[in-house]
């Protein structure tokens, strides 16, 4: 089992999830965050960090087991982050927007550390 990101994070990206992460598995996008599910240790410390509870076990649902290949696919290729950043400034604006995904993810890679 892995805990995964889904499309609740598209442009609400608040970070509090990577500060408590023992093992630094999260990766940065320009307006999403993913967790490498080979990195993940599963404790799930993260998942209740999270303000736009965009976290969940990988075993929740059909919809987290379609975000797993997502988070593989960009952990590989986005810059790890360790320590949480501003979020965008209208987060609390997207927070709880459903279907994000075809209108607004960006694939491109976060600033990093």
């Amino acid at each position: 089992m892995t805990y995964v990101v889904t499309d609740n994070c598209i442009k609400c990206k608040y970070m509090d999830c990577v500060e408590v992460c023992p093992v630094d598995c999260f990766y940065e996008g320009e307006n999403m965050l993913v967790i490498h599910p080979d990195e993940c240790i599963d404790c799930g410390v993260c998942e209740p960090e999270c303000p736009a509870e965009a976290i969940f076990p990988d075993t929740d649902s059909s919809v987290a087991q379609a975000w797993l290949a997502l988070n593989h696919q960009y952990a590989s290729s986005w810059p790890n982050i360790t320590r949480r950043k501003t979020p965008p400034a209208d987060a609390d604006a997207w927070n709880g927007v459903p279907e994000k995904f075809d209108a607004h993810f960006s694939g491109k890679p976060g600033e990093g550390e």
